[in-house]
């Protein structure tokens, strides 16, 4: 299969510049593979679930290279060490050089975990996105963090390395669990929330049309999500200033993830509550209209995502989020909303309206 429409982001860091292609059956298509994918060999790190439906594609479509595939167990509760270190031994008994390079085959957990072996092997090889979730096609693919976790936090153990393409194939998503999908939609809706108030009006406008994952809707929502994001990285590669705005709801959302185990809560799904939380405070400190915090809840409810977290205490998800990489001389740094569209970092915050969010959400005497 060759030539296969598609559009086209470019993600602009110099020479560690690429583009992000976007588009049903890409995966398939030779041409394209091999315009973009320069390494002669090639290991394929994908998992269980992934494996059984696109490894075979990809390799029939890189048949001009040597590939070899290492198939991981799936799940977030996998991104660890432990996981990692089976994509090392698969790149030495291939017997991969520094011209080789790993292509990351499925989901977020596939593609941090992927991209973090690329950047330790051999000091550093190339590596590719082929995302197969709509959560890693508009979020994790995209900007060059990798890592694993540690079992006390998320993402804790990681690098900055830049992938040589993102190839982000829509058609794959047609076989997500609804629920995935859902979870994606999350990252979405944050891209509107922090930085395009007219993306947000077109995600109220097309809620319906993205729940029925129409070919339109979706490449629109994944190439406009990847333009933003696109921006904001090319702006701040190594998150000093900007790019923390990436992070709205991710602070609280890594409590709820950590609490309640790796995988019970998806991660959009705890973004999705950490959103509401970040909405929550904003309006607490007479920043956000409480019109526009309830616009932000009644469009996640839209996409059937949780707007409450769990139970867990307020005083456990505090000592959680301290935990947090975005704690810096310690103040907890947050993320919240100007205005819908309009998001900045901030550690200078009423600590009296902060603890009214987290005892509203998280205390069961609510």
């Amino acid at each position: 299969m060759s030539h296969q429409p598609h559009e086209r982001v470019d993600i602009a860091l110099g020479e560690r510049s690429y583009p992000i292609l976007i588009g049903p059956h890409l995966l398939e298509d030779d041409e394209l593979l091999s315009e973009h994918i320069a390494a002669r060999n090639l290991l394929i790190v994908t998992n269980e679930t992934i494996a059984p439906l696109y490894l075979r594609p990809l390799q029939t479509a890189l048949k001009q290279q040597r590939t070899a595939a290492v198939v991981l167990p799936d799940g977030e509760q996998y991104k660890t060490l432990d996981t990692l270190s089976r994509i090392f031994d698969a790149l030495v008994s291939e017997r991969m050089n520094r011209d080789a390079a790993v292509v990351a085959l499925g989901g977020g957990v596939i593609g941090d975990m992927a991209g973090f072996a690329a950047a330790c092997y051999q000091r550093g090889i190339d590596y590719i996105q082929v995302p197969t979730t709509l959560l890693a096609q508009v979020d994790s693919s995209v900007g060059g963090k990798t890592a694993v976790n540690h079992p006390s936090a998320k993402n804790m153990i990681g690098a900055f390395h830049q992938p040589r393409c993102v190839i982000a194939d829509t058609a794959t998503l047609h076989t997500l669990p609804e629920r995935e999908f859902a979870a994606g939609i999350a990252e979405i809706v944050k891209y509107g929330l922090i930085y395009d108030p007219a993306f947000f009006v077109w995600l109220e406008e097309h809620a319906e049309a993205l729940l029925k994952r129409l070919d339109s809707a979706v490449i629109y929502a994944v190439r406009r999500s990847c333009e933003i994001k696109a921006e904001v990285v090319g702006i701040d590669e190594r998150e000093h200033g900007l790019r923390a705005i990436l992070n709205l709801g991710h602070t609280f959302g890594h409590a709820i993830e950590t609490a309640s185990g790796y995988g019970n809560w998806l991660h959009g799904e705890a973004v999705a509550a950490g959103m509401v939380m970040a909405a929550d405070l904003s309006e607490r400190l007479g920043w956000l209209p409480g019109a526009d915090k309830q616009r932000a809840i009644a469009l996640l409810k839209r996409f059937n995502l949780p707007v409450d977290p769990p139970r867990i205490g307020a005083e456990r998800a505090r000592e959680l989020m301290g935990l947090d990489k975005k704690v810096l001389d310690g103040k907890l740094r947050l993320v919240l909303l100007r205005s819908l569209g309009k998001a900045d970092v901030v550690s200078d915050y009423s600590g009296e309206a902060f603890a009214a969010t987290m005892r509203t959400h998280f205390d069961t005497a609510a």
